[in-house]
């Protein structure tokens, strides 16, 4: 599947498939990809939808029927907090939920896996904004033997189980991988180290992290096949040029609110003889 241009932009159709599609191999997807656009003109495009999720924000809190989730995946300084910050820059904060999973606290340890994610569901009405999730039990605890096999193994099923749970409760998961190249990641890293202004993002864990690179990224290929569903799809985002990035998923997420079909609710009683005196 390709993403679609709306008919009033003006930017062509993307070539890469960025939907993921059965037996994907992350080697074919090229993390620098834009299909050829030009930085300037698509910034002012992305303003553009980013305004339009603002407004469609607004249709989901007035029916609080339905609610939407991205889900940010990706290794260290491919951009989770940049997005969020771009793409949702005219949604009303107090219409975003938003968690950052991290390592669990000694309470999360106490219960399943997917106990502290579905505290973190937002209610109906509102965007929520998983910076890492669930899919980091079947990433880091994988390549990191944090857990035996026969733990994590089960886990893809339960996973895709848990969001066909919330997808039939009208809650919607926009799922992204924000593919990031190993020499773009050390540009980045060494950009924090020089920075003193971004010297306090910079952690030694972070190089253990890219130390395992080719194992995360085998690990994230299995969970991108395993667990892209039709209720549930996977999206890979080529992450290398900020500006593309935020211009894929901010189209993503209008498409998906597009999609609901939101109109504005009718008032519960009778207005027409009110009077404001």
């Amino acid at each position: 599947m390709f993403i679609r241009v709306h008919p009033w932009l003006n930017l062509p159709a993307m070539k890469q498939p960025i939907e993921v599609t059965p037996n994907i191999h992350l080697k074919d997807f090229d993390p620098a990809f834009c299909d050829g656009l030009e930085k300037e003109a698509t910034r002012v495009e992305t303003t553009k939808l980013c305004q339009r999720i603002g407004e469609l924000e607004e249709l989901l809190n007035a029916n609080a029927s339905h609610s939407i989730i991205i889900l940010l995946q990706g290794m260290d300084t491919s951009g989770k907090d940049g997005t969020v910050r771009r793409v949702l820059q005219f949604v009303d904060p107090a219409g975003v939920q938003a968690a950052n999973f991290k390592s669990p606290s000694r309470e999360e340890l106490a219960h399943d896996f997917l106990w502290r994610i579905h505290q973190a569901v937002p209610r109906y009405g509102r965007i929520g904004v998983f910076n890492r999730s669930h899919y980091e039990d079947v990433l880091i605890a994988r390549v990191k033997n944090l857990v035996p096999k026969e733990v994590w193994l089960p886990r893809y099923d339960q996973i895709n189980a848990f969001e066909k749970y919330l997808a039939e409760n009208n809650i919607h998961l926009l799922k992204f991988f924000l593919h990031i190249s190993k020499e773009e990641q050390a540009e980045r890293l060494q950009s924090r180290l020089d920075n003193p202004r971004k010297q306090w993002k910079f952690e030694t864990a972070d190089l253990d992290m890219r130390a395992n690179w080719k194992e995360f990224m085998e690990a994230y290929e299995i969970a991108l096949n395993k667990c892209s569903t039709p209720c549930a799809p996977w999206h890979i985002i080529p992450a290398n040029r900020k500006w593309y990035r935020d211009y894929v998923i901010a189209q993503t997420v209008v498409a998906a609110l597009e999609r609901l079909k939101l109109k504005w609710p009718k008032p519960k009683e009778d207005l027409s003889k009110i009077k404001i005196v």
